[in-house]
């Protein structure tokens, strides 16, 4: 059975005081979650260990860092990791995000090697794709997005493309109030899992979760997560609401 993951993506937001009082508040809502449902506070950096803290213990809710670097260690000031991550118990970390990709230049050959090196160091790679608006207005979005997972995923085994986790994220929907309709969310994650499914087999294509990102909310969440291919979500702003982010928790069914 897949695992239903509900993705906290804090992006550069909150001091450490507030993101203390956030997690207090989100917290109680994963004590009961089923053992085919996972939690995830992809937090700042500068909050990992404070956040580490605060979920240690806790049953499927987990910690990841929001991007890391393409190479083990080096003169590459103000980078991080992956073996930093893994050596203060990161578990996740979530990769070739549309933002990383748009303002920093991440290309598909270097998010392939930042998967590596992930996988290297046992960290689950959240691995982002999805398209612009330009993209979706011309009706080529399953080919655009396909090639960001061909490109960066499909050099591994079958073995290790399922410690993968994808979320698909229209561009033109992330953090602008727009949202995928579900019937979009849904055609897009059975094309992805389609293609998956022609390089690895069903089975493997199967087991891997496929979260939906962008504009994800307490009110819209229950009727994506309710889609067959439609695994959970990678949630922006609405994580940053106690109540809101909790809503969508309890939305994983």
């Amino acid at each position: 059975m897949r695992q239903q993951i509900a993705a906290a993506n804090w992006k550069m937001n909150l001091t450490l005081q507030q993101g203390e009082q956030l997690l207090d508040a989100v917290l109680p809502a994963t004590q009961n979650l089923k053992d085919n449902q996972q939690v995830i506070f992809a937090v700042p950096f500068p909050f990992l260990t404070m956040a580490l803290g605060k979920v240690g213990g806790k049953k499927n809710v987990f910690v990841a860092a929001q991007n890391c670097y393409s190479k083990k260690s080096g003169a590459f000031t103000g980078e991080v990791s992956a073996e930093m991550l893994a050596s203060i118990g990161v578990t996740h970390v979530v990769l070739g995000h549309s933002e990383r990709r748009e303002y920093f230049g991440e290309s598909n050959a270097m998010l392939a090697e930042k998967v590596n090196i992930a996988l290297e160091y046992k960290l689950t790679p959240v691995f982002c794709c999805g398209e612009p608006l330009a993209v979706r207005e011309e009706g080529t979005q399953n080919s655009f997005v396909g090639r960001q997972l061909e490109e960066s995923l499909f050099h591994l085994s079958a073995d290790d493309i399922k410690k993968i986790v994808i979320a698909y994220e229209p561009i033109w929907a992330i953090g602008t109030g727009k949202t995928a309709s579900t019937q979009q969310a849904q055609e897009m994650h059975a094309a992805l899992r389609s293609l998956l499914a022609s390089k690895y087999g069903k089975e493997v294509a199967d087991s891997i979760s496929i979260l939906y990102g962008g504009s994800v909310n307490a009110g819209n969440a229950a009727e994506l997560f309710a889609s067959n291919d439609v695994d959970g979500g990678l949630v922006g702003g609405a994580s940053l609401k106690s109540a809101d982010f909790s809503t969508i928790i309890a939305a994983l069914g």
